[in-house]
């Protein structure tokens, strides 16, 4: 394949679409957005670039890009504390961003608003500050589900070795859904957690959190929402899904790598121990005793990655002012369109619910995932391969893995043509 595959009636394209699957079409253009992207300005193998591996990481606009190397040229400086201009500009600057992003979650306040590293980090943060706590002891019950990325598994996996907890799963459908009706079962008055992903990485599925937080509360279980996947698509309301923690790695959406944010209601910010020591976490240190800051700096030792929240502030301004419902209607495009394509293709076999968000995960009977990835490579087209680390998914379907394409704002009809297009010719070549 040479090139792109060109089509000169895009729009009538979309138009028809959207009287197909009965969606809006976004007023979004993805190819004046594109500018703003230089790394998908190049070829690959001579190919150019169609990069859709955006729920391992999107790329960065210019506006995030520029924002980074500001913070170094003119105001690079340790936070907090200091007395001299660059520390209070940065101070400032970090704490403009915290309030940027609570306020685009619809948080409370910013203080509930916590800088990690990304959400493994926050899963991990909750995880070993709630086992050190006395809210679980021996008998007690965690609860997630089947879709689950490995992050959020093995933190909880070692939460309930470490203090004989019962980790419980939400069985997956056939369809690729959560069986809501075997979780409303598998809750307890033992129940004292459930974590779930708000959309899966491997398969697109959009969790019905808000039924999910609805049912644990009645109980008194605190609720964790994994929203790594979510946080590019959706629009996120912290006040309508009402959870207790949520958390979301910047790199997922137009921000830099090494930043994240966890979510917690202040209440449970207050009550909960730190987990790491240092510096600023801490009010007062003597060698018989600490005392410990308020939130969220409790939860923030030592120097944070600064330019990553101010960063990351600046990419989900770059949401906003794309307009989130115009995001999700156009990607909702792609997907639908991607879905009948490849659903012509001999062999394919589709995984989870017509509806989904953000990506599309396949096989095709007898080729190897790696193999068709690596071919799609050669040809200039970017998709993860393998078991996107949710291995006890792939193997509830029988399989060690999915080809996954999975898309962003910048992404083009063009482009899922030519995907289509491409699987043919790889599809010859394995056959």
């Amino acid at each position: 394949m040479e090139g792109f595959f060109i089509f000169t009636d895009l729009p009538g394209l979309a138009r028809s679409l959207e009287r197909h699957y009965r969606l809006r079409v976004s007023t979004l253009d993805p190819y004046k957005l594109r500018s703003e992207f230089p790394i998908l300005h190049q070829e690959i193998n001579g190919n150019p670039l169609v990069y859709l591996d955006n729920a391992a990481t999107s790329q960065k606009p210019l506006a995030v890009l520029n924002s980074s190397r500001d913070y170094y040229e003119k105001i690079n400086s340790n936070i907090h504390r200091g007395v001299h201009r660059l520390s209070q500009a940065a101070t400032a600057a970090h704490e403009s961003a915290r309030q940027t992003i609570a306020s685009h979650l619809n948080a409370n306040r910013p203080e509930e608003i916590i800088f990690t590293s990304g959400t493994t980090d926050s899963v991990n943060l909750v995880a070993s500050s709630l086992g050190r706590s006395n809210r679980f002891k021996a008998g007690d019950e965690i609860i997630i589900s089947g879709l689950e990325h490995h992050s959020n598994t093995v933190p909880w996996q070692m939460l309930c070795e470490r203090l004989g907890i019962t980790l419980k799963v939400i069985p997956v459908l056939d369809n690729g859904t959560l069986d809501l009706e075997a979780y409303d079962s598998l809750i307890t008055e033992r129940t004292k957690l459930v974590s779930v992903n708000h959309v899966s990485n491997a398969f697109g599925t959009v969790n019905n959190v808000t039924h999910i937080c609805s049912q644990a509360r009645k109980i008194g279980a605190l609720t964790f929402i994994d929203g790594a996947q979510s946080i590019p698509h959706l629009n996120v309301d912290l006040e309508s899904i009402d959870c207790d923690f949520y958390a979301f790695s910047g790199h997922k959406v137009y921000g830099p790598t090494g930043i994240g944010i966890l979510f917690g209601k202040h209440e449970l910010l207050c009550e909960l121990p730190p987990w790491r020591g240092g510096g600023e976490m801490i009010k007062e240190v003597t060698f018989e005793k600490t005392t410990y800051n308020d939130p969220p700096f409790k939860f923030e030792a030592g120097t944070p990655n600064i330019e990553g929240g101010i960063a990351l502030a600046t990419a989900l301004d770059f949401v906003n002012n794309l307009v989130i419902s115009e995001i999700t209607d156009h990607e909702s495009l792609l997907i639908k369109r991607a879905a009948e394509i490849l659903g012509e293709l001999e062999g394919i076999t589709i995984y989870g619910p017509d509806d989904r968000a953000g990506a599309l995960s396949f096989n095709f009977e007898g080729i190897h995932h790696y193999d068709l990835g690596t071919l799609l490579d050669q040809m200039g087209f970017a998709l993860r391969t393998g078991h996107h680390c949710c291995q006890p998914l792939m193997s509830r379907f029988g399989i060690t893995g999915t080809l996954r394409a999975s898309f962003a704002a910048y992404n083009t009809l063009e482009e899922v043509e030519s995907l289509g297009e491409a699987l043919k010719k790889a599809l010859m070549m394995l056959r």
